[in-house]
């Protein structure tokens, strides 16, 4: 099994375990933490670890899970349906989706819960943060698998969801971008998993 976070790492608790905040977009501790490298979100973990019973590991997502849980049993571009607006999802309303009219740019993040979370309880999957999952970009192949999972040996890691500085596009439930495991820009961020230890 699986349990992941119903939203992304708050600052709050980002501030409880590791003690200092590395966030461009602070004044709310229910602002999600950025400029968090994939490096620096395992360090997290590890450190999260200590405090946790030793039945649970927190551990990121993989892509496969991530994109699973922003889903919620969807098909459409968006858990919202085959499109979106800024009153629904922090992204840059410069650039919409589909034909879509043009929105806010609010150029920051927002508090993780500021919008309606999709049906399984998940909130701001799409857009306010980029999050950094487990593996490497994934093959997609023509053959049904189960939890696929991506190489774990590259220099690069897998960011999902678009931020509060992309588009429309790049925050589809599909959209999958590469980023280096050092990168830590103000609009990447992370949102943990945990799994039952072994």
């Amino acid at each position: 099994g699986l349990w992941l976070a119903d939203t992304t790492c708050t600052q709050a608790m980002w501030l409880a375990v590791m003690g200092s905040n590395p966030s461009n977009f602070t004044g709310d501790l229910n602002l999600p933490v950025d400029s968090v490298s994939w490096n620096g979100a395992r360090e997290f973990l590890g450190k999260l670890q200590q405090l946790l019973v030793s039945t649970f590991e927190p551990v990121l997502p993989t892509e496969a899970q991530w994109e699973y849980a922003c889903r919620a049993g969807t098909s459409t571009a968006f858990h919202f349906g085959d499109n979106i607006n800024t009153n629904q999802v922090n992204f840059n309303g410069n650039y919409p989706y589909n034909g879509a009219a043009k929105g806010y740019s609010r150029r920051r993040t927002l508090p993780v819960k500021s919008f309606e979370g999709n049906v399984w309880g998940f909130y701001q999957m799409h857009g306010n943060v980029w999050e950094w999952c487990d593996d490497s970009l994934r093959e997609y192949t023509a053959e049904p698998t189960s939890n696929p999972l991506g190489a774990n040996g590259k220099e690069y890691r897998v960011v999902r969801g678009g931020s509060w500085a992309g588009g429309a596009l790049e925050a589809r439930s599909a959209s999958r971008v590469e980023f280096l495991r050092d990168d830590s820009d103000n609009h990447v961020g992370f949102r943990f998993a945990l799994k039952t230890r072994k």
